[in-house]
């Protein structure tokens, strides 16, 4: 049955929440073991506790990658079905199956992705607490977190959407949020004001907020994605036209020499033929 007007709008709308909600609680689920370390990190931070802090970031970094990025593949899995206009895909199953399929490589990737979060932010509060003089350096290793923070989403987008190897992935994630900078700008300012608001009512976080980063961040990736081959396809047509024109040239060329290196045929007069015949 479907409903037309007002009514229509409304239904569209509730769709839509429960869509979101379900996934966003789906990953909330699967990545319960990082947000509770997450939780408790923050929460001995406005204590002070330094060493049960360090506790909590080793803590984090071990479960990040086991239990964080396969569910946030499962989730890039139900929003790319979206985006791709298969509004109706049933989101229990699909997500479960993008989370089996997809977690070694995010195992993998979470690892690699991991290790340079604690790396660059490790050099970040280095450079700006105990080197006064050379915060600059502290302030480029700030740009660059925020630059692998918006490689992630190519990454989860990718993993979901191709079929190559992780090292591939990594590299070509990486590649596209550098050489796309419109994109890395609009997809990092649209995931911070979604997280601005999720902090001003932090039960968002648990209904909606990371599921409309998600979906905000693979449209941005599809669109890019879609823009790339559409280049592609143009200049490939282009080299096809140019080949074609070159061999039809290279073709007209053979047959001009073919005729020149003919000897023309030279009749006989009449006289030489009635001699001949006689």
């Amino acid at each position: 049955m479907e409903f037309k007007g007002a009514m229509g709008g409304i239904y569209r709308l509730t769709e839509w929440i429960t869509r979101l909600a379900a996934t966003n609680l789906l990953w909330a689920i699967c990545s319960s073991p990082f947000l509770f370390f997450l939780i408790m990190k923050l929460l001995v931070m406005q204590q002070n506790l330094a060493n049960e802090s360090l506790q909590m970031n080793w803590a984090i970094a071990i479960v990040a990658p086991l239990t964080l990025f396969p569910a946030t593949s499962a989730l890039f899995t139900v929003v790319r079905k979206w985006n791709m206009g298969d509004t109706d895909v049933p989101i229990f199953r699909t997500f479960f199956v993008g989370y089996k399929e997809n977690y070694k490589q995010s195992l993998i990737g979470g690892i690699f992705y991991t290790l340079l979060f604690a790396i660059m932010y490790l050099d970040y509060t280095v450079y700006m607490t105990q080197f006064k003089n050379m915060q600059l350096v502290g302030i480029i290793m700030l740009v660059l977190l925020l630059l692998l923070f918006v490689s992630l989403f190519n990454f989860f987008s990718m993993v979901v959407h191709y079929h190559m190897s992780i090292g591939l992935i990594i590299k070509n994630a990486v590649l596209l949020t550098l050489i796309r900078p419109f994109r890395v700008f609009s997809t990092l300012l649209g995931s911070g004001l979604l997280f601005y608001i999720g902090f001003r009512y932090p039960v968002l976080f648990i209904f909606f907020i990371i599921s409309i980063v998600a979906w905000f961040a693979f449209f941005n990736f599809y669109a890019t994605f879609n823009k790339m081959q559409e280049q592609m396809e143009k200049m490939q047509l282009k080299k096809e036209e140019e080949e074609a024109a070159q061999a039809a040239e290279q073709a007209g060329e053979s047959v001009e020499t073919k005729e020149a290196a003919e000897p023309s045929e030279v009749k006989p007069s009449d006289e030489k033929q009635d001699n001949l015949q006689k």
